[in-house]
């Protein structure tokens, strides 16, 4: 990669500021910046959801929607640095890597990632999954293979299992309590983003 990286990375805005805001090191920036540009087929500086349709392996995904509405929350376009801001959750945890106690919260922490997927299911942010939505989900991912009647069922017992408050909808620290025997680091983590 050597001064070829270099030089692409002294078009990039910004780059230090980026490195130390997501903890990419600059051959995965100078990557994802390849990766922007080439979903930018227009060439604008940015990108709409229709760009993220290209990507074949979100497209089929039946969460699709949902992710990539997570990427626009707060606007119709992404400029490169909301997107690497984004993509940093799925980095994966640098286990060896000293913690720093006056530093703020990496955004690929493990609190950050399950924040990220909770959002994934309460639709509404009212704070709360409930039944409707956690239903929405489950009928997106096993589609017609499962009856409504044992979705419900599934939701139902989901729902008692993780409200600890008896509200019937779970939290976000329910959520995170739910899942605290899960190695979310692994499975919300991108490898080749390492």
């Amino acid at each position: 990669m050597g001064s070829q990286g270099s030089h692409h990375a002294s078009k990039i805005p910004e780059i230090e500021a980026i490195k130390k805001e997501t903890g990419f090191s600059q051959a995965n920036i100078v990557r994802l910046h390849h990766r922007f540009r080439a979903l930018d087929k227009e060439d604008k500086g940015y990108l709409s959801k229709e760009n993220f349709l290209c990507i074949g392996e979100l497209a089929v995904n039946p969460l699709c929607d949902r992710i990539i509405n997570a990427f626009f929350e707060n606007s119709d376009s992404l400029d490169f640095r909301s997107f690497i801001h984004i993509l940093a959750h799925f980095r994966p945890i640098e286990e060896d890597k000293p913690k720093d106690p006056s530093s703020q919260e990496p955004i690929n922490s493990r609190r950050n990632k399950l924040k990220f997927a909770f959002q994934l299911y309460d639709q509404d942010k009212d704070g709360k999954i409930s039944r409707n939505e956690l239903l929405q989900v489950l009928r997106m991912m096993v589609g017609v293979q499962v009856t409504n009647e044992q979705l419900e069922c599934i939701a139902d017992r989901t729902i008692q299992e993780s409200d600890l408050d008896n509200d019937n909808a779970i939290s976000f620290e329910e959520f995170a309590k739910s899942l605290e025997k899960m190695n979310i680091e692994h499975k919300m983590s991108i490898r080749f983003l390492k």
